[in-house]
């Protein structure tokens, strides 16, 4: 079996999902389901576990549930981490700018150089794209970087000028790093968070179960290390309902 944890799994982040998994794993095990003694990492703790008849557990982001999950997979159940001005299970994307960048809103950024993590992401690519296009406003990308934190760093280094990061990832990074270059410019509208999934053909309500109780289980502290505040179930339909935006490559030859 294989379940893996990597959309937040950074820093301090990872002990705490250790310790998550380690009560996720006895929840699921005390159903009568096998569980895998340790979380995946790295690259396969991704597409590789995700599209496995092995998984047990996993989260995905809402734009590859949508695009190319849905169908192949069994939706469990979307994390809750308090985000502001979000309903429990939902989150949102965060642009940042360099905090010396004299542009203070995102109209101003029009035309600006863009830095994404991958075209699949929905707090980096879809959310962004789709919100700034509804204001007029033109994102081209310039630079992929494979990540959420690659995407700030990019921005500070001056290689990009703005980037759009995941509320929750975006907390973690302030919380382990509060000296920020960077500088808070807008927020998307919120949509259904990054949901765990299962196998297909999997019955998700004793994986639902274990996680639900595991998560209350957990320290306050790995809690709030993870900013996790409970476990929901969303109706699938709200993440097939949001926007896809153009790709990549299509952006760019318009810019």
């Amino acid at each position: 079996m294989i379940a893996s944890l990597g959309m937040y799994d950074f820093g301090p982040a990872e002990g705490a999902n250790d310790r998550l998994w380690a009560l996720i794993r006895t929840g699921l095990r005390g159903r009568g389901l096998e569980a895998p003694e340790a979380l995946t990492r790295g690259e396969h703790a991704y597409w590789d576990a995700w599209q496995s008849p092995d998984l047990i557990l996993s989260q995905t982001c809402g734009y590859p549930f949508r695009a190319r999950l849905h169908g192949q997979v069994t939706y469990v159940g979307t994390p809750d981490y308090g985000v502001e001005g979000c309903a429990p299970g939902y989150y949102r994307s965060v642009f940042v700018a360099r905090a010396d960048d004299r542009r203070k809103t995102l109209a101003d950024f029009d035309g600006a150089r863009f830095a994404f993590n991958e075209p699949l992401s929905q707090s980096g690519w879809a959310a962004p794209q789709t919100h700034a296009a509804r204001m007029g406003v033109r994102l081209p990308p310039a630079v992929q970087t494979g990540g959420h934190r690659l995407s700030a760093q990019a921005v500070a280094e001056g290689r990009a000028d703005i980037a759009s990061l995941d509320a929750v990832t975006h907390a973690l990074m302030q919380a382990g790093e509060p000296e920020s270059t960077l500088k808070v410019i807008a927020l998307t509208d919120p949509t259904p968070g990054l949901p765990f999934i299962t196998a297909a053909g999997r019955d998700p309500a004793p994986v639902f179960d274990a996680v639900s109780e595991a998560i209350s289980a957990l320290s306050a502290a790995d809690r709030d290390i993870l900013r996790l505040r409970g476990f929901v179930r969303l109706p699938v339909p709200d993440y097939l309902a949001v926007p896809n935006p153009l790709p990549p490559e299509q952006i760019a030859a318009s810019a």
